[in-house]
């Protein structure tokens, strides 16, 4: 399917990889047999919009967690604090607290040591590719509901080159985007196709280019609840803002970020509601979960990253929770399924127009989430605060917002490693380890790179 079965020594290898993915293809056709037929030739094809939608529903289903996991990385959480009980949890996950990327234990379920998760992406991709190549021979569908459709896969297509090109590639503001190493870039149903990886800017290109077009079919604004893990025509342009601004395209981003809140501006009151919970009011998509039974057996608050919440701050008693002195994150976990909500883009408005020098502005653009988190003395604080910054002091601010806002939800991972790449230290058994610049990018999977050692060729 992409570059990684291109070269081959080790055959048995090939064969176990190719295996992989088909049998992932079959199963995902094979899922949805109460609307699919075998054909004689054996094979499963979808005709019907029905049928179509069936297959994007899997890919839904099954999308991924990776987001969660890299909470692990950040200054969000340290494991029980006791450090005694050796549990599963510990043992699958203890090596990425520790950025002990060099030597993985066994256990560990990590982003680099096994391809399962690498294959769930471009297999989510490879659907979206094959709803593209047959739009127009989708049958017994009204003509917006096939656009739809097709929107969303161009959307399916954008999002997972967007979050492998963040988990494996350097960021985009930390090198030189033309001539960096990327990921592969799947641009058809080719389960034979064998791509190199594209640059990192050939990557953002291709998913700015596919917005444009999810843009032009899709035709659904909201989705009724517990249908709502469906991409929309608003999270277009949610997705639209996070690239420009992990781009440091600071105009484009607050642009994009502006349509968001034009078309969607509610913000959950968080004393009645947790902002990410799949039915809150400012919930644009809520495809992926962020609550685990990791989180709740395993993860405590840093004691740092605690105390950037203010008094005042309600957000502080309502995501997490004291268990003997300690805080731990207040997990619901049936509820917590969000990609993209309306708090992200006024913050995301905000830090644009910060770094655009615009400081009032920006302050300004922070009050409809603000009123909604602080209590009136806490918000006249942080006003005060805030007025009185330099631009420099403002977006750090706003990044600590940031941190604040998305707590636990994925974000605080990537907002590190496209600003500051801070240095952590952790100590575990009396032996210290770091996380240095050069750890905020994930390696290709090892497997991957076992069969076929060219992979990390790449052609722009």
């Amino acid at each position: 399917m992409y570059k990684m079965f291109r070269y081959i020594k080790n055959v048995s290898l090939w064969k176990r990889f190719r295996g992989v993915l088909l049998l992932a293809l079959t199963l995902s056709l094979f899922s949805c047999d109460d609307f699919l037929d075998i054909t004689p030739t054996g094979k499963v094809i979808a005709t019907t919009a029905e049928e179509y939608r069936a297959l994007l529903t899997n890919e839904y289903k099954k999308f991924s967690t990776d987001r969660m996991k890299t909470t692990l990385r950040t200054d969000e959480c340290t494991l029980d604090k006791t450090y005694e009980a050796v549990t599963q949890y510990h043992d699958s996950y203890l090596d990425l607290w520790l950025w002990k990327d060099d030597n993985y234990s066994s256990t560990t379920l990590s982003f680099s040591t096994s391809p399962s998760k690498w294959v769930d992406y471009y297999h989510r991709i490879y659907i979206a590719n094959y709803l593209i190549e047959h739009k127009n021979e989708i049958t017994n569908g009204s003509a917006d509901e096939v656009s739809q459709l097709i929107g969303e896969a161009y959307m399916m297509r954008a999002y997972n080159h967007f979050l492998l090109v963040n988990l494996y590639a350097q960021p985009y503001t930390k090198c030189n985007p033309a001539t960096t190493r990327g990921v592969p870039l799947m641009l058809v149903a080719d389960v034979n196709a064998v791509p190199r990886c594209s640059s990192v800017e050939k990557i953002y290109k291709q998913v700015l280019a596919d917005l444009d077009e999810a843009a032009k079919y899709m035709n659904v604004k909201k989705w009724d609840k517990g249908y709502n893990y469906r991409f929309n025509t608003v999270s277009v342009d949610a997705l639209r803002a996070r690239t420009y601004l992990y781009m440091g395209e600071w105009q484009k981003a607050y642009d994009a970020a502006q349509m968001v809140i034009d078309a969607w501006p509610e913000i959950e009151n968080v004393s009645s509601k947790l902002p990410n919970s799949y039915d809150s009011v400012e919930n644009i998509v809520a495809l992926e979960h962020f609550a685990s039974d990791v989180q709740n057996a395993t993860l405590y608050i840093g004691d740092d990253f605690i105390s950037l919440y203010r008094t005042g701050d309600q957000r502080k008693s309502k995501y997490f929770k004291m268990i003997n002195k300690i805080p731990e994150y207040n997990s619901i976990k049936s509820a917590e399924y969000c990609s993209f909500r309306s708090s992200e883009a006024y913050l995301t408005a905000a830090e644009a127009l910060a770094q655009m020098g615009k400081t009032a502005d920006a302050i300004a653009q922070l009050q409809p989430l603000l009123t909604k988190r602080l209590n009136s003395s806490a918000l006249q604080y942080a006003n005060n605060l805030m007025t009185a910054m330099s631009k420099e002091e403002l977006i750090s601010e706003i990044l600590d917002e940031r941190a604040r806002e998305f707590a636990f939800e994925g974000h605080r991972w990537y907002d590190l490693r496209r600003t500051t790449q801070p240095q952590l230290t952790r100590i575990f058994k009396d032996e210290t380890y770091t996380l240095t610049p050069e750890k905020y990018t994930f390696r290709l999977p090892s497997d991957a790179v076992e069969a076929n050692p060219e992979i990390e060729l790449w052609e722009n």
